[in-house]
């Protein structure tokens, strides 16, 4: 069990398994309500990861999912939920929105999520939502889409991001704003309802024609159209926190899965990469995850 004092890795694995992680995620909730401090406007960025070493011998679809809320401004994970498979994001996003003090926040979530119910979480919370907007809300894309087209040959609020050139390819994204009030519908069941949002992004590569893509939004806030890209810009930092696990933490590759073990883990992963983002000298984490 103790090589030197220090116990042996399956001992510190049976251990984890066996810790329940209701009071565990807990007492990390509280952790960092203790530490970070919520400013007014600041984007939490909510979405779902799955942990594909998870699974069992007998089934490779037994996985879990985890739903993680992060402050882009701090790069910090603020809380996380467990969900059996993916589709259950929506029913876990609430329960984590209700763990979570977000007064003053704006929360940030994927076309998953783009629910009534959690709009109204989000808005009983004292926050605001940027939420993306896709087929599964099939009236409301239609009319916001509707919306754009009709405003085409009017003056729009908008904000252009500078060129990106990375590996031959130039990008370009343009940002438009408009009211709520424009929607054609009754759309009331969205609590706060304020703005809708569109982003255009075009993508030359060379040698080929130029590509555009269209994603559209729905907030509560009243967000000018720089405001808006920004918010869109800062919901990708939760991606790339997803990234740091897998590369620099080997999260994936992990396939502890027995009792509490890959939930508990997930949730230790997230302190480490705090701590770790917290600390100031300027080495990677990969560095600072060695050394330790």
């Amino acid at each position: 069990m103790f090589l030197d004092d220090i116990p042996a890795d399956d001992t510190i694995r049976r251990i984890i398994s066996t810790i329940e992680p209701e009071p565990f995620h807990q007492c990390f909730l509280e952790w960092m309500q203790a530490v970070h401090t919520m400013t007014e406007g600041q984007v939490i960025a909510i979405d779902g990861k799955t942990l594909r070493g998870s699974y069992n011998c007998e089934d490779r679809n037994s996985t879990i999912h985890m739903v993680s809320a992060y402050a882009n401004e701090n790069k910090m994970v603020l809380g996380q939920l467990k969900t059996d498979k993916k589709s259950n994001e929506i029913t876990a996003i609430p329960e984590l929105i209700n763990m979570l003090e977000l007064r003053g926040a704006l929360v940030t979530i994927d076309a998953m999520a783009c629910q009534t119910k959690i709009a109204k979480a989000i808005v009983n919370k004292g926050a605001d939502y940027l939420l993306a907007v896709k087929e599964n809300q099939g009236g409301l894309s239609k009319a916001i889409k509707q919306v754009f087209r009709s405003h085409r040959a009017e003056p729009i609020e908008f904000s252009s991001s500078p060129l990106e050139k990375s590996h031959g390819r130039v990008e370009t994204r343009q940002c438009f704003v408009l009211d709520a009030t424009d929607l054609q519908g009754d759309f009331s069941r969205w609590k706060g309802l304020n703005k809708i949002i569109m982003v255009e992004s075009s993508r030359a590569v060379k040698g080929k024609p130029i590509s555009l893509e269209y994603r559209y939004y729905i907030s509560s806030k009243t967000l000018t159209a720089d405001q808006a890209a920004d918010a869109v810009r800062e919901h990708w930092g939760i991606e790339s926190m997803h990234w740091v696990l897998d590369v620099s933490m080997n999260e994936d590759a992990c396939q502890i899965y027995k009792d509490h073990g890959a939930e508990n883990l997930s949730c230790l992963r997230h302190i480490a990469l705090n701590m770790l983002r917290a600390e100031p000298t300027k080495v990677s984490i990969v560095v600072r995850k060695s050394a330790v």
